[in-house]
């Protein structure tokens, strides 16, 4: 069994493939020499959230952001992490049926490549620097660019993070992409016309 699969080992326990679509495996994504990838899905479930990805040792590492994330440096979003999910799981938009865990409709939001601002011979790697407590990366997304940092609270026992826009050239106090810009940059779909078109009960 590989490390990676080992870290999926609590993905799978809390999903039944035979009730829902999402990937169990771990399907390898193209361009994989063009860097790591993160993605951010709009997902509808008992509260509307944005979960947060990082590709990092072959799994993605996930947080949940209750607001989604923010251009202005000034906003610091809470990040509740949650368990690693596949790299496939970048792929998926749809509905996880009623009676699932996580059950409500997920949009793929923004996606795209990303790299560590920690760079040279001694640099961390990332899983390092959340190890540490304190990741800073660069975002290639449609949405998303720009410097972002991890940040670990340290409070209630180290359970919760802070994402916070990197004051740079791509900070934009004006913008509010998650009002804004609702639409899945895959497909062009709203949560609703995403729950309308493949929504189904059948759990």
């Amino acid at each position: 069994m590989s490390p990676s699969t080992d870290k999926l080992a609590r993905y799978r326990e809390k999903r039944d493939p035979r009730r829902t679509r999402e990937p169990m495996g771990e399907t390898p994504l193209r361009g994989r020499d063009e860097g790591p990838i993160f993605v951010v899905q709009q997902h509808d479930a008992s509260t509307l959230h944005y979960d947060f990805r990082l590709e990092v040792d072959g799994v993605l590492k996930s947080w949940a952001v209750p607001k989604g994330p923010s251009t202005d440096p000034r906003v610091k979003r809470l990040a509740i992490p949650t368990e690693d999910h596949p790299l496939a799981y970048a792929d998926f938009e749809g509905v996880i049926p009623t009676g699932n865990y996580g059950a409500g409709t997920v949009l793929i939001w923004d996606r795209g490549r990303y790299r560590s601002l920690k760079e040279g011979d001694d640099a961390p790697s990332l899983a390092e620097q959340l190890a540490e407590g304190h990741a800073s990366i660069w975002l290639e997304g449609q949405k998303l660019r720009g410097g972002y940092a991890l940040i670990h609270t340290r409070l209630d026992k180290g359970k919760d993070w802070l994402l916070v826009k990197i004051d740079d050239a791509a900070a934009d106090a004006r913008r509010n992409p998650t009002s804004s810009e609702p639409a899945s940059v895959v497909t062009g779909r709203t949560l609703a016309q995403v729950a309308a078109e493949e929504g189904t009960d059948d759990a």
